[in-house]
């Protein structure tokens, strides 16, 4: 997302019935990273108790509530009302980029279909999210990302960790994909091309709050340099091995 123009802007649509009140804040400030957020709308049945978390934000953070009855017992109508607000959205060509709060994949296609068009889709759901509502999105965000860190003893911090995969081949793919030719990669444009191959990828899931740390967990693998001469300083990474048999 750092990558997009400041002067994007995005509607934020949320499914009320799927997503956490608890996170808006969080939400609204990843999204506000890529550009200008100018429609901020929640949907659920708005006559039921499920929705009382998210009314105390409303007023706060400006966003418009759509109500959408339940008709049918068992069945969840808001995302079709979602559907049809961002298809409204999307022919009015009045927002360059989407973010939709969900953890269902039933907004797949919906996704898929705003990229046809050129625009940016931002996902914001769990990590229970199905895989095919996350590769439809340029990212995704997993909300246990956005949740405010714990501090667990380190025996806690290991076991918590043990069910995330290693990201190392991730990051040689990314690199060796970015780099081509080049001894050096700015690491910018390796996160953008880590994002490409897999939109859920975030540092935060291993971690860390940046990709900086996160590479710099792998000296053997990666070496980091600073460009202070460029104002904000640069960094640039490399493979070691390179470096090694470059000296």
């Amino acid at each position: 997302m750092e990558e997009q123009s400041e002067q994007l802007s995005f509607a934020v649509l949320i499914d009320g019935d799927n997503a956490q009140a608890s996170l808006l804040p969080q939400i609204l400030a990843e999204v506000s990273k890529g550009g200008l957020i100018t429609v901020k709308r929640i949907y659920g049945d708005w006559t039921t108790t499920s929705m009382n978390s998210w009314k105390g934000s409303l007023h706060k953070h400006a966003i418009q509530p759509i109500q959408q009855f339940r008709y049918t017992v068992g069945k969840n109508s808001t995302d079709s009302a979602m559907i049809i607000d961002a298809m409204d959205l999307l022919h009015s060509h009045t927002v360059g980029g989407f973010c939709i709060v969900a953890s269902d994949s039933d907004y797949t296609r919906l996704a898929t279909r705003i990229r046809e068009e050129g625009l940016i889709v931002i996902g914001v759901g769990e990590k229970k999210t199905p895989e095919a509502f996350i590769n439809a999105c340029n990212q995704f965000i997993y909300c246990e990302n956005l949740a405010a860190p714990k501090r667990p003893k380190k025996k806690a911090a290991k076991e918590e960790k043990s069910d995330v995969s290693d990201p190392l081949s991730l990051l040689i793919e990314g690199f060796n994909l970015a780099a081509k030719e080049e001894e050096w990669l700015h690491l910018a444009a390796l996160g953008h091309v880590l994002r490409q191959l897999d939109p859920a990828f975030d540092p935060r899931t291993y971690g860390h709050q940046k990709l900086q740390s996160l590479i710099k967990q792998y000296p053997e693998t990666f070496t980091l340099k600073r460009d202070k001469s460029r104002k904000p300083p640069v960094v640039y990474v490399a493979l070691t091995s390179t470096q090694s048999n470059s000296d």
